[in-house]
């Protein structure tokens, strides 16, 4: 039998064989779709507050501008795994409750004042703050400020729309009833205590949903005294889930980096794809030889197993987020650091 003639047999039974596409399968290092890119707060920011004008929070639901991966369109990914937005809120709206499997942060980019409800707790969001909504519970938004809110959504949406595992519901109010004060979970979790009863793994999500720009701030500047600068990083710190000292979101990783002014990093590479936002500096980033200059507000784009160098102009502060979580519970997270 002629190998076409095989061929065209087994595609009638919905088989086809495996030599031919082995190597696109299984490849020596990692294939991704994900491209190298910046989105300028310059450019993005006018256009966020200009989709108020167009549709409101209640019509929207989420009015969110998705950060589309050039290589991607289409697709609502930022990686090949994850999804990146921002999102506005104008002076007396409401985003209404509802919730879904897929977990997500909050990164607040502008603006002060805005609250985000999470579970019956509220929290007054301020630049720099970082939030998280657990998968599945209940979640509004709400602006009782005089000015427009803005911040970086990251959810796991890609990966959790892999598994076919989405779900979602809407609440029949706006608002969900709070049934906790502001800043409990923080004062229950987030002082190096935990309640008596509380069971270790009861929920693999940070119980502390609002962790604070000041006092991430306030542990970087008395970390740098020391000048112990990691030569990749500078000094990078990992939010964790205080009650078993593991990711603060089981699917996404979240880190808050101090980089020193002048400072000129060592080349590293890593299979989770990154997101980085600008919250204070300016410098420059290399990813596979492309530079990237970047300012506050900036976001900007690694591919999984891209060679990247960090370089300031002066002290800069970076938020990321990846989903080493995920690569780590199956095994399969790599990194490398290069000696320049």
């Amino acid at each position: 039998m002629k190998k076409n003639d095989f061929y065209k047999n087994i595609s009638e039974l919905n088989m086809a064989p495996l030599w031919e596409v082995l190597a696109k399968l299984v490849t020596p290092e990692p294939n991704t779709r994900t491209h190298s890119h910046i989105w300028y707060w310059k450019d993005t920011k006018n256009r966020v507050l200009d989709s108020g004008s167009i549709i409101t929070a209640e019509q929207a639901e989420r009015r969110v501008l998705i950060l589309e991966n050039p290589n991607m369109r289409g697709e609502s990914k930022i990686t090949d795994t994850l999804y990146a937005g921002l999102q506005l809120i104008l002076p007396g709206e409401v985003a209404p409750s509802h919730r879904h499997t897929q977990s997500a942060l909050r990164f607040v980019m502008h603006g002060n004042g805005a609250y985000t409800a999470v579970d019956g707790e509220k929290t007054i969001m301020r630049p720099g703050d970082f939030i998280i909504t657990p998968s599945w519970t209940w979640h509004d938004h709400g602006n009782e400020s005089n000015e427009p809110m803005i911040w970086l959504d990251g959810l796991d949406i890609p990966m959790v729309n892999h598994f076919s595992a989405s779900f979602s519901e809407k609440l029949n109010e706006d608002t969900q009833e709070l049934k906790r004060p502001e800043g409990d979970s923080l004062a229950r979790y987030g002082a190096g205590l935990l309640p008596v009863d509380h069971k270790l793994f009861d929920n693999l999500a940070s119980p502390v949903f609002s962790y604070p720009y000041d006092r991430t701030k306030e542990a970087l500047d008395k970390m740098k005294e020391s000048k112990e600068w990691d030569k990749c990083h500078g000094l990078r710190l990992k939010y964790v889930n205080p009650s078993n000292g593991g990711h603060a979101i089981p699917t996404m990783a979240t880190f808050m980096q101090l980089i020193p002014k002048s400072f000129s990093g060592n080349s590293y590479r890593s299979t989770d794809g990154t997101i980085y936002t600008v919250v204070e500096g300016q410098g420059k980033t290399t990813i596979n030889d492309q530079e990237y200059l970047w300012n506050k507000g900036d976001i900007f784009v690694v591919p999984p197993w891209a060679k990247i160098k960090h370089e300031t102009i002066d002290e800069s502060v970076l938020f990321s987020f990846s989903d080493r979580p995920v690569q780590e519970l199956l095994g399969l997270f790599r990194e490398k650091i290069y000696k320049q």
